[in-house]
């Protein structure tokens, strides 16, 4: 394998965006450090005056952010995967006989291993549908529905095809025939508009790290009906404190303990700056730098690209000859390029297009330039011309 040439260690181009966004931009970790040293004040918990009662302020951003009517109903959690948790067993622990979910192969294991586990545990019956063209239909949905399906689980954007699903008609359909739809939006958030008064009846999970340019370890979930989930934490909410029994009203029937604040300042930051920014103008250029990749990929034989026109800042692709990840090693030691190989967690999509093997995953941000996608694709095409020698 030839070495890449040059003096020194060339400059870090970092394409990992869809696990985690960075770098952060400078209003974010502004905003941290100011919630840091200062008192954490929230209603309830603390006296400490003249400080920014980040959990309200921040529902209330996400209330504006998403076009939603009920800021008490955004949830925070640690992560996508523990709101899909929290939602996914408290939906199983509130029906009181086994019941039917639909799901499909393009989620990722935050959704397969909970239901999995209430698989194996007899509590539910599970189908998981196969995608075409990276998208599972409405239509498809119906095929699957029994007398006893109670719950649907679907993402909202593939983490490793980048492909879009339309989830208001299956909204609406689950919302008419007593089901409840979780969807999971933790590609599309901060990527793409959404409009939750238009997805009725459903959970939608978020995640502050990934295009909201958040802090790990901040997340959440839009509830609509807080009824339909029963909770599986208890624990200190700074209001009703004389009560043994956690209480029932929004937002504190789902959230215990001392808040994230960090993460949470953070997230309101975050929204903060996509909004100055403009959504569209960060999707045009997000849109724009990986279409320039695949453009730059296609040009070589050696490439096999699984994401030719992917909705999302998702480039999957594997190099012929070439383990992803010993390709992704190189492209990281030899080239300083960050990705990602392997089945980004998500193994039933990897076993449809490449065999379970997995594949390298490049992943632009709005933070990510030109010539820095120029560069890395550049760096691909000769590690794989070199490994076709």
């Amino acid at each position: 394998m030839a070495e890449h040439k040059g003096a020194g260690d060339p400059p870090l181009i970092y394409l990992n965006n869809a696990a985690t966004s960075w770098p952060k931009p400078a209003e974010i970790l502004a905003e941290v450090t100011r919630c840091l040293t200062t008192p954490f004040f929230e209603q309830g918990r603390s006296t400490a005056g003249g400080t920014t009662d980040y959990p309200s302020a921040t529902r209330e951003a996400l209330a504006g952010f998403f076009n939603a009517d009920e800021p008490d109903h955004f949830i925070f959690t640690q992560s996508a995967t523990d709101s899909l948790n929290l939602l996914i067993h408290g939906f199983a622990k509130g029906q009181k006989t086994r019941f039917h979910a639909i799901t499909t192969e393009l989620e990722h294991n935050s959704v397969l291993r909970p239901l999995h586990t209430l698989e194996g545990e007899g509590r539910l019956t599970l189908s998981t549908l196969p995608f075409d063209d990276g998208r599972v239909t409405l239509q498809d949905i119906k095929k699957a529905i029994r007398a006893d399906t109670r719950l649907v689980v679907m993402t909202h954007g593939s983490n490793v095809l980048g492909s879009l699903q339309n989830i208001r008609p299956v909204s609406e359909y689950c919302a008419s025939n007593d089901i409840f739809l979780i969807v999971d939006g933790a590609q599309t958030v901060g990527q793409i508009p959404i409009n939750l008064s238009e997805i009725p009846e459903c959970a939608f999970i978020f995640t502050g790290h990934k295009a909201l340019f958040g802090l790990p370890g901040i997340g959440g979930f839009y509830l609509q009906d807080p009824e339909v989930i029963a909770p599986i934490r208890q624990g200190g909410t700074g209001t009703d404190s004389r009560s043994r029994a956690h209480p029932n009203d929004m937002p504190q029937k789902f959230e215990a303990g001392t808040p994230n604040y960090p993460g949470i300042a953070s997230l309101l930051a975050g929204i903060r700056y996509i909004e100055r920014q403009g959504q569209d103008a960060i999707i045009n250029k997000c849109r724009g730098l990986t279409a320039l990749i695949i453009r730059e990929l296609n040009k070589d034989p050696n490439i096999t690209l699984y994401t030719p026109a992917p909705d999302l800042p998702v480039v999957s692709f594997n190099i012929r000859s070439l383990d992803n990840d010993e390709a992704g090693y190189i492209l990281a030691k030899a080239y300083n390029i960050i990705t990602r190989t392997g089945l980004h967690c998500a193994p039933l999509v990897h076993n449809r297009i490449d065999g379970g093997k997995g594949c390298i995953r490049m992943s632009c941000s709005y933070l990510n330039t030109p010539e820095e996608c120029r560069q890395a694709a550049d760096a691909v095409r000769e590690v794989a011309d070199s490994a076709d020698c």
